[in-house]
């Protein structure tokens, strides 16, 4: 098994963007440059709020799935969680 990332980014719009990746720093980067997701291209990503690590893909795509139908006030109440975590 190999640790994948649960990722939320703050969009220069303040739009909140959820992913996975193996390395979120490096998957960011390429968001920036405009060759990540179609939603990170129409809004440009400005910084990581949230990275979450999950034990294999498939455990960090259902938590992808979980977060992304939650509010944009509920994702933010989950991003405060995971940072009191730390």
């Amino acid at each position: 098994m190999s640790t994948c990332y649960v990722y939320v980014l703050l969009c220069s719009n303040g739009a909140l963007y959820t992913g996975i990746s193996k390395n979120p720093k490096a998957r960011f980067e390429v968001h920036k440059k405009g060759r990540g997701a179609l939603f990170t291209r129409m809004h440009t990503p400005t910084r990581i709020l949230a990275t979450v690590p999950y034990v294999d893909r498939a455990e960090a795509m259902r938590q992808e799935r979980k977060i992304k139908r939650l509010s944009h006030d509920e994702k933010w109440t989950w991003i405060a969680d995971r940072a009191g975590a730390s």
